[in-house]
């Protein structure tokens, strides 16, 4: 994990934050913050807007290997490992795991920055999914090499 202090971040040399811990053998591919109309009854956001979230960010290193369309056929794992609050910056981190004749299978972990007066980093979300490159007629098409 690679250790990027908030100060570097920000620009702000005066500024007293601990380091924040990502990983450095993935690819930062998406950053957002959830909204309102992002939350559950119990006052977390919902699960199946951070899985959306999920595919968007997991789908970016597979559209970049497959040089065109491809689409989700399988999420062969998730966990959920913290709740994500209002507030929290999500930042999704992927890494290709696997490429295969026409699939490509990628690891998801989600960082939750929280709590900007005492700043914080938790591991929100972790998830593997597998793509697969199609034609114009949704036909499985090869990987370029």
């Amino acid at each position: 994990m690679a250790e990027i202090s908030s100060d570097a971040r920000s620009g702000d040399a005066g500024a007293s934050i601990a380091p924040l811990h990502l990983p450095d053998d993935r690819q930062l591919v998406l950053r957002v913050m959830p909204m309102p109309a992002d939350v559950n009854g119990n006052g977390d956001i919902f699960g199946g807007w951070i899985m959306a979230q999920v595919d968007l960010a997991g789908a970016v290193l597979p559209a970049r290997i497959a040089k065109g369309r491809l689409v989700t056929v399988a999420v062969n794992q998730f966990i959920f490992k913290q709740p994500v609050s209002m507030g929290d910056l999500l930042s999704f981190y992927a890494k290709v795991e696997r490429i295969g004749r026409t699939s490509i299978t990628v690891n998801v972990e989600v960082y939750a920055e929280r709590n900007p007066a005492n700043l914080h980093v938790v591991k929100v979300t972790e998830a593997n999914l597998t793509y697969v490159a199609i034609d114009r007629d949704g036909k499985p098409r090869l990987i370029p090499t």
